[in-house]
């Protein structure tokens, strides 16, 4: 599966820590290989049709959108970033 991002994406990532950033790759890493991997806790995002999030930590989320060979990671941040996927 090919992995893309947006800049908003982008530009929150970087002002993570390390240890997030890391923990982020390997999440999306187990995505991509098993998209049903119970440490995920993959699920909709209320009110849309077509964004998802995934666990990263308690506390950190990620929203993407997914298309059939492709991942693309909308946001990344605090629960927060539930109110504007």
């Amino acid at each position: 599966m090919r992995v893309e991002t947006y800049r908003a994406f982008d530009r929150q990532y970087k002002a993570l820590p390390e240890a997030i950033k890391n923990l982020t790759l390997e999440k999306v890493a187990i995505y991509c290989d098993d998209p049903s991997h119970p440490s995920l806790r993959v699920k909709r995002v209320r009110g849309t049709r077509d964004i998802w999030e995934l666990s990263v930590t308690m506390n950190h989320r990620v929203t993407f959108e997914i298309g059939e060979e492709i991942m693309i990671l909308r946001r990344i941040g605090t629960h927060d970033v539930l109110r504007n996927p």
